[in-house]
């Protein structure tokens, strides 16, 4: 692991997403809890938080972060589902890691509850979209750039 010691506590969040293109049919169905495994942003929801809490038992050599605040939220779009998590933390290292695991379980955890309706579903687009504090300042995907928002 990298020695963390020196760094400074600051307060740290980091935005990432992972997005998991379906059908119209199945984001009807979504949005209108009528999937037949139950309510799957909900359980999605769930998955996330956890995941962003054992990030550090999933990814050799991250270190155990205490998170402060986990959201899991989603958009829903024509042909996906946008997951979008957000970690917050006061440490020494980022939370670019659970916001990556929260938003990459929970869209896994859509995939779950849809598959019985769309084996052809796929998780895309994982990615940081934004992070604070620390050293390096913040950051925004696409900021000044154009890109991203």
């Amino acid at each position: 692991m990298v020695d963390v010691s020196v760094k400074t506590e600051t307060t740290r969040e980091a935005t990432a997403q992972a997005v998991l293109r379906t059908t119209g049919e199945v984001l009807s169905l979504l949005a209108e809890g009528g999937l037949p495994k139950g309510d799957a942003l909900a359980v999605a929801r769930v998955a996330g938080i956890m995941a962003a809490k054992k990030t550090s038992e999933l990814i050799p050599l991250c270190h155990p972060l205490p998170i402060s605040k986990v959201t899991v939220d989603f958009e829903l779009e024509m042909d996906a589902v946008r997951v979008i998590a957000t970690v917050k933390t006061r440490g020494v290292t980022g939370v670019e890691m659970e916001a990556l695991t929260a938003a990459s379980i929970a869209a896994l955890g859509v995939y779950d509850m849809i598959k019985a309706v769309d084996r052809h579903a796929v998780i895309s687009d994982v990615m940081v979209l934004a992070k604070s504090g620390g050293k390096s300042g913040d950051w925004a995907l696409g900021a000044g750039t154009g890109v991203g928002g």
